[in-house]
C-alpha cells in the first residue's frame, strides 16, 4: 500500500464501520479489514472486474471473512448511518463531489467522515467542501510515484466558508513537514493557469500576488 492509501487509512475513525468506495484492487479494504479496528469494512466498486481483484486481495491477506464487497455506483451501496467513515480515493474532484451530491444523508451534522484523495483539481474540491458546509479534519500532502497528492478528511458542520484562491490552492497542507514541497508543486502550475485569467480580475490579482511572493523568497 503506497503512502497515499496509508495516509487515508490513518484518518478513518477507529471503532466504527468504514466503506472504501471505488475500492479497485482492494488493498485499502484489506488493510482496514486486517487491522481489526472496525466492526464492519465494506469495499465497493462500480465494475465487477475490480471487485474480483479485491476479492483475491482479501483472500491473499487472509481477511475475506472481515470485509464485505458490494457492486454499485458511488454511495448507492450504503444506507444512512451504516458507516462512520467513507473513503473516496483516486477519482477527480468533480466526480468526488458528484458522488456526495447523490447522497443527501452525508449533508448532516454528525454524519460520516469523508476521506478523499482527489486525482485532480485539489483546489476545486477544497472550495466545494467549504462552500457546502464541510470542515477539514486533515489536509495532508503526500508524495507517491513521483507526484504530489492531498489526502483530505472532512466532516459536515453546515457552516459554509468562502475561501480565497490561496486557501483553495494550499489548504491546510502547510501544517505538515511536506507542505513546502507541495506548495512549490502547486505554484508551478500557476503561470499556465494565469494565461486564461483576465487581467485586472480578482483571481488574476491573487495569482499574481502568489507568484510575486515566490520570486521574492
Amino acid at each position: 500500500m503506497d503512502a497515499r492509501l496509508a495516509a487515508a487509512a490513518a484518518l478513518v475513525r477507529p471503532g466504527e464501520p468504514v466503506a472504501d468506495i471505488g475500492c479497485d484492487h482492494g488493498k485499502l479494504t484489506a488493510v482496514l479489514a486486517a487491522s481489526g479496528k472496525y466492526p464492519k469494512v465494506i469495499g465497493a466498486d462500480l465494475r465487477p472486474g475490480p471487485l474480483a481483484k479485491a476479492k483475491q486481495t482479501l483472500e491473499h491477506a487472509g481477511c475475506e471473512d472481515r470485509a464485505e464487497l458490494r457492486l454499485g455506483d458511488g454511495l448507492s451501496v450504503l444506507t444512512e448511518n451504516e458507516v462512520g467513515s467513507i473513503v473516496l480515493a483516486g477519482v477527480s474532484a468533480q466526480t468526488t463531489w458528484e458522488i456526495l451530491e447523490k447522497a443527501p444523508w452525508v449533508f448532516r451534522k454528525g454524519g460520516p467522515r469523508i476521506i478523499m484523495i482527489p486525482a485532480t483539481r485539489h483546489d476545486a474540491l477544497r472550495r466545494w467542501l467549504w462552500e457546502h458546509g464541510f470542515a477539514f479534519i486533515a489536509d495532508r500532502p503526500v508524495q507517491a510515484a513521483g507526484r504530489w497528492y492531498a489526502v483530505m478528511a472532512a466532516e459536515y458542520t453546515g457552516e459554509t466558508h468562502e475561501p480565497t484562491f490561496a486557501e483553495c490552492l494550499f489548504g491546510g497542507t502547510g501544517e505538515w513537514p511536506e507542505g513546502a514541497g507541495y506548495a512549490e508543486w502547486q505554484k508551478a502550475k500557476l503561470p499556465r493557469m494565469r494565461l486564461g485569467v483576465p487581467d485586472g480580475s480578482a483571481l488574476a490579482q491573487e495569482i499574481d500576488a502568489i507568484l510575486k511572493e515566490g520570486t521574492e523568497q
